[in-house]
């Protein structure tokens, strides 16, 4: 696994370094400054990239729209101390794979990073209960209706899947249809939802248990 971190703080970045290394991890560079790791990026390839979120000049969220819109291929892991619920969004929005928080383990950040290379979106514990609480929002449902009654059979498996953590790449093996029409179905599940990104959707699924309703035909 090879890495790139961006993260203005000196004594963070290189004890950050050490610990992934410690743990057979490579890292390719780690650069305190936006400007730098999107070069880096562009110029390394990593296998993924851990981002800080409160940075000078460039943050964080400018970065990673940066590093999206150059579509390099490249998943982008959010690594803050901000527990704030605007930040964890704002991330999933604009193309982040995962938003965690410094004071995790050091192991479970490098299962989260394998996990992340594997195809999965993954959202710090203590953050996923606000995320869902965020998207469930305060309404209440109407009697009888379902947020999935507009969505075909097949967009309603398929948003199982993406409960599940899995990629396009293995929805489409699993299913057996191509990397493209697993994702035009991604795209109407989400302009149906009216959500903004895989993980809000797959969230509205597991609150509702739409996983256990759709074993049928």
């Amino acid at each position: 696994m090879k890495v790139l971190l961006i993260d203005d703080h000196t004594l963070f970045r290189s004890g950050l370094r050490e610990l992934l290394t410690r743990r057979g991890i490579e890292v390719l560079a780690a650069e305190g400054t936006g400007e730098e790791g999107i070069q880096r990026a562009q110029s390394l390839q990593p296998d993924v990239i851990l981002l800080d979120l409160r940075m000078p000049e460039l943050d964080g969220l400018t970065v990673l729209r940066r590093i999206v819109a150059m579509d390099l291929g490249i998943p982008v892991v959010i690594l803050t101390t901000s527990r704030e619920e605007t930040d964890l969004v704002e991330s999933l929005r604009n193309g982040a794979q995962g938003y965690l928080l410094k004071d995790m383990e050091p192991d479970e950040l490098v299962g989260a990073l394998g996990d992340v290379i594997g195809g999965k979106t993954v959202v710090a514990p203590d953050m996923a209960g606000l995320l869902a609480r965020m998207v469930k929002g305060d309404e209440p449902e109407e009697p009888g209706r379902s947020p999935f009654s507009i969505l075909t059979h097949r967009e309603r498996e398929i948003l199982c899947h993406l409960a599940a953590g899995q990629s396009n790449k293995v929805i489409a093996k699993e299913l057996e249809i191509s990397d493209g029409t697993v994702k035009l179905h991604v795209k109407s599940i989400l302009r149906k939802l009216e959500v903004h990104s895989r993980v809000e959707a797959a969230v509205i699924a597991v609150e509702h248990g739409l996983c256990q309703k759709i074993d049928g035909p």
